[in-house]
């Protein structure tokens, strides 16, 4: 992990005081933070998520706590954040405040994550609700705009509060001009209760067509959306911009070939990347994050 840089500890210490002592300087920090704009024409963008620890999601291929250490996880982001060619971070409230108050947030995009009430693994899986940051807090944090996670399940009866609350909140968002990104999936459960996410084409073209419908404009909604078999179908289910989930690949050369097709095609603007970068089986975030930020920068409108 020598690519990692580590909060030293007295930076680490420094987060802990300011939380204990001084916590108006969060805001303070969210302030006074230099702020950049959307994608121009032909740019794509590189954003890191660093959101599953707060759906309970801590695993990282065989490694089931991978994501427990916050002084790890924070030292591997600011890793990825200072990478030429990463533009930005989509973190739930706890993270970004601490990269907040680290400085690493300085000229990047900041997405705030919104809705992971539905904890992985749980009997309520599907019953996603807003636990984190709402449109007012986002915007109040001058972050870009906040990111859903949308699973529809038909035989689910949580789904429909689901497809509610991430309606309410791409209109709230449209109503501040803030950027809505929305993950949706065609999910079920497997005998063992297990939610899986169904990646075949039509699947995907199913949840994207129900997504891009919610909230009474989609002039601000951007998609977040699995690279899957016949991308140019799928891609050609809508007219909204979106970005590439990385997920966690169990072969990280595969996932990079899919990426690379995918990012050619009108509408794609880029990548959303986390555990695939934030924890490579050699743990070189450093070399992962800039082959990611190559094939971003490579292509071409």
């Amino acid at each position: 992990m020598s690519d990692i840089t580590l909060p030293r500890a007295a930076g680490y210490a420094r987060l802990t005081h300011i939380r204990a002592t001084k916590p108006e300087e969060i805001a303070e920090a969210a302030a006074r933070r230099q702020r950049r704009g959307l994608p121009g024409e032909g740019e794509r963008l590189l954003i890191i998520a660093a959101d599953h620890p707060a759906r309970g999601a801590l695993a990282v291929r065989d490694r089931p706590l991978a994501m427990a250490s916050r002084a790890d996880l924070l030292g591997r982001l600011q890793t990825a954040l200072a990478r030429p060619g990463v533009d930005g971070i989509l973190a739930a409230p706890d993270v970004l405040e601490d990269l907040l108050l680290l400085g690493a947030l300085e000229g990047k995009l900041a997405f705030g994550s919104m809705n992971r009430g539905g904890l992985q693994g749980s009997v309520f899986e599907l019953d996603d609700r807003f636990t984190g940051f709402d449109a007012a807090a986002i915007d109040t944090m001058r972050l870009d705009g906040g990111k859903m996670l949308c699973r529809i399940d038909p035989g689910d009866h949580a789904t429909v509060a689901t497809l509610e609350s991430c309606a309410r909140a791409v209109t709230d968002l449209a109503r501040r001009r803030l950027v809505a990104m929305v993950e949706p999936f065609w999910s079920l459960r497997s005998e063992t209760g297990a939610v899986r996410n169904d990646l075949s084409p039509d699947a995907v073209i199913r949840a994207i067509s129900v997504a891009q419908a919610l909230g009474v404009t989609s002039a601000y909604t951007w998609l977040k959306i699995p690279a899957v078999a016949e991308m140019e179908r799928v891609m050609a289910a809508t007219t909204l911009p979106a970005l590439l989930l990385g997920g966690d690949p169990p072969d990280i050369d595969a996932a990079y070939a899919d990426w690379d097709r995918a990012l050619g095609l009108p509408g794609v603007r880029g990548l959303v990347v986390g555990r695939a970068l934030l924890y490579p089986p050699d743990d070189d975030v450093a070399t992962a994050v800039d082959g990611a930020a190559a094939l971003v920068r490579e292509v071409r409108a």
